[in-house]
């Protein structure tokens, strides 16, 4: 599928910022199941300096500087993306089991394995504890197949969980998540990785976009999409194969990947250094993907 990404984020200060150092994770990546192909990434006012460079963990990093008094920061990008289905050597329920992974986690050397095991440490959102072991275990017998037993999970977590925008913030621990229930994309796959890392399965985040499709009959309306989060699990037999327990789907082609990495501070739309701008700033996100012949 093709798809066009408009994403806008503009900043409303209440007092000039007089300079600013900014890092922006808005600019898809190309993997094994999407191509980029063509970004534009507009700011206002205008930059003093900009660049792009791959980050540690292969996400296109767009960096700026602003040296002009500003009140208000827009940011807008522009991608047109070509997007396709995972792809799957044999069914969910189907290969490499719990225990046999585990057991691969442990005594492999291979170079793809040592390289996820990074995904099993702890992050500065996301620190595993017994718990989130606790609440996932029963699902993940040794003889069960790992991608069958992390899709029962995804099911889990959707029907165990409200959705609800207002009753977290990016900072809410895992334990208040759990206990509560509630929260929105990023917690579930924060609280589904925790969980897969507890249980010794490399788990990463990932950032991006869902096509969303209005109601039969209505329009859809510009802007209405939104950033998006989905986990990544790490399959011995299989590689890195994405879920996304909000929806309770195996990812597909709807879903377009902006960065992963091991948790939402890796991966921020936008983070940096402001002087001035006096209290925290009003923010509005507009994000748009639509379909292109």
């Amino acid at each position: 599928m093709r798809y066009r990404v408009t994403h806008i984020t503009e900043y409303l200060y209440h007092e000039p910022v007089s300079h600013c150092f900014n890092l922006a994770n808005v600019i898809p990546r190309s993997t094994k199941r999407q191509r980029c192909t063509n970004n534009r990434v507009t700011v206002e006012p205008a930059v003093a300096s900009c660049s792009q460079s791959e980050d540690y963990f292969g996400n296109m990093a767009y960096h700026f500087e602003i040296q002009r008094s500003h009140k208000k920061l827009s940011i807008c990008s522009e991608s047109d993306i070509k997007t396709g289905p995972q792809t799957l050597l044999m069914e969910l329920d189907q290969g490499i089991t719990c225990g046999d992974a585990l057991a691969h986690m442990a005594t492999s050397t291979d170079v793809e394995t040592l390289m996820a095991k990074e995904y099993l440490f702890n992050s500065p959102i996301i620190q595993s504890n017994e718990a989130l072991k606790a609440y996932a275990l029963p699902l993940f017998a040794e003889d069960r197949p790992l991608l069958d037993a992390v899709m029962a999970f995804t099911q889990q977590i959707f029907d165990e969980f409200t959705y609800c925008p207002k009753s977290t913030h990016i900072g809410t621990p895992l334990p208040e998540v759990l206990e509560k229930k509630r929260g929105v994309c990023q917690d579930f796959a924060h609280l589904q990785i925790g969980c897969l890392r507890a249980l010794g399965f490399p788990a990463k985040y990932v950032s991006g976009y869902i096509e969303t499709l209005p109601p039969p009959g209505k329009e859809k309306l510009v802007g209405s999409d939104a950033s998006h989060a989905w986990i990544s699990v790490y399959c011995p037999s299989e590689g890195w194969i994405e879920f996304d327990p909000t929806n309770r789907c195996l990812v597909g082609e709807q879903h377009i990947i902006t960065a992963w990495g091991r948790d939402y501070s890796d991966v921020a739309p936008l983070k940096g250094v402001i002087y001035g701008g006096g209290e925290a700033p009003i923010m509005n996100v507009s994000v748009d993907v639509t379909q292109v012949e």
